[in-house]
């Protein structure tokens, strides 16, 4: 037994010398300190790189079946649900996923939102999350074309058009992004290149930085107050508990709970009655038929409204991309004296609770026919979107803001 431990032992210095492993493990989760009273809002970070890894592998599995051309790419969908074992399950598995994803990441976001984690030294964290936020949504559009559904093949048409507002440049950059004067396959091919390639490798890479840009100024936590300006003699945080075991432990739980609900969504409401996937894209793609009512995915259907909510498509365009830019500026559109919701004034509660409230009834409203109240909706819904972030710098400035602690209680 004593000489197996020391060959095992041999093999691990071996290993250290060249691939300090072991220094990595020590440094980023036992030495790395995290506040002792983070909540139940934290788990959706663990939850992303979850899903993360559940898209990659099953993503993996459906591209060695998968058939990128116009005349078989969905008939090749429907071999991988009929024929192909276990195949019914890695579809739903990655289809409801991509869902999982952004509620995970919506969720993420609106942590952030409400405990001030984009504030000073976190700003770079916070950039580092919306480019991430959008090479994300980059990843799922592209995704959401290769079924070569009827959704799938209209809505392609919608987002390239969409290219063909920018002056000057706009109808060149539709031929170049479709590869045709057309929506074909050779979009389609373009579109399954970038999809398990190109930005896959984008996102890992971003989702790496994020983390690095994380450990580098630690975890803001529901208090909004900074626990490396109280530390103990060796350097240690006093409101600060190592990440592992007491987190991982933790996280390995919320996971196990987050994954009974995604396994009940997964077996049982797949489509999740037409959000996760629309009964129109169980139709082959026909560029003769324009669906009655064309609708993105769920999680694109708030900016979608946006979209429509604006006459002119050049401004409508315009106003969707505003509406994801926007979230790099909100580190300096805040200048409250404070970080966390918990203490700021009414006016920041009231913006938060507008915000969310917002972008849910546009997320409803972009599934709907955009005619006679449901515009006019999408457009007071759209303005209330930007007014709370354009107003932010005064009355968060204006506003009474309550002492935080310099230490967190309990």
């Amino acid at each position: 037994m004593s000489q197996r431990r020391a060959e095992t032992s041999g093999i691990s210095d071996w290993i250290n010398q060249r691939l300090p492993v072991n220094q990595f493990f020590i440094r980023h989760l036992v030495n790395y300190f995290a506040p002792k009273n983070l909540n139940f809002w934290y788990f959706f970070g663990v939850f992303s790189l979850v899903v993360l890894a559940n898209q990659v592998l099953t993503g993996i599995a459906l591209a060695m079946v998968y058939t990128p051309t116009g005349a078989e790419a969905f008939a090749s969908v429907e071999h991988i649900m009929r024929h192909v074992p276990y195949g019914w399950l890695l579809r739903y598995m990655h289809s409801t996923g991509a869902s999982a994803f952004f509620i995970v990441i919506y969720l993420h976001i609106y942590r952030a939102l409400m405990y001030g984690s984009y504030r000073m030294p976190r700003e770079l964290l916070w950039l580092t999350g919306c480019v991430l936020f959008m090479v994300l949504m980059a990843e799922s559009f592209t995704g959401y074309v290769l079924p070569w559904g009827q959704m799938s093949f209209w809505g392609a048409k919608v987002i390239a058009e969409l290219f063909g507002t920018i002056p000057g440049i706009g109808t060149t950059l539709v031929h170049w992004i479709q590869g045709d004067y057309v929506i074909s396959e050779v979009l389609l091919k373009r579109f399954f290149a970038f999809h398990v390639i190109a930005v896959p490798l984008i996102l890992i890479a971003m989702v790496m930085l994020h983390i690095v840009a994380l450990h580098s100024v630690g975890s803001n936590n529901p208090e909004g107050i900074e626990i490396k300006d109280q530390c103990d003699r060796r350097g240690r945080p006093l409101d600060g508990i190592q990440f592992h075991p007491y987190y991982t432990v933790k996280d390995i739980m919320a996971v196990l709970g987050f994954l009974i609900v995604f396994a009940w969504v997964l077996f049982y409401v797949p489509e999740f009655w037409g959000l996760f996937l629309e009964p129109a894209n169980f139709q082959p793609a026909n560029p003769l038929v324009t669906p009655a009512h064309i609708q993105p995915v769920w999680y694109f259907s708030s900016f979608f409204a946006m979209l429509r909510a604006v006459p002119d498509k050049s401004y409508g365009a315009l106003v969707m991309l505003s509406a994801v830019v926007i979230l790099c500026f909100v580190p300096w559109l805040d200048r409250s004296p404070v970080r966390s919701i918990r203490y700021k004034g009414i006016g920041s509660k009231i913006a938060l609770s507008c915000l969310v409230l917002s972008f849910s009834i546009l997320g409803f409203l972009g599934t709907q026919p955009a005619v006679g109240g449901y515009l006019i909706m999408a457009r007071i819904m759209t303005g209330v979107y930007f007014a709370c972030f354009l107003a932010m710098p005064i009355y968060t400035r204006i506003e009474s803001c309550r002492t935080p602690p310099k230490r967190i209680q309990g």
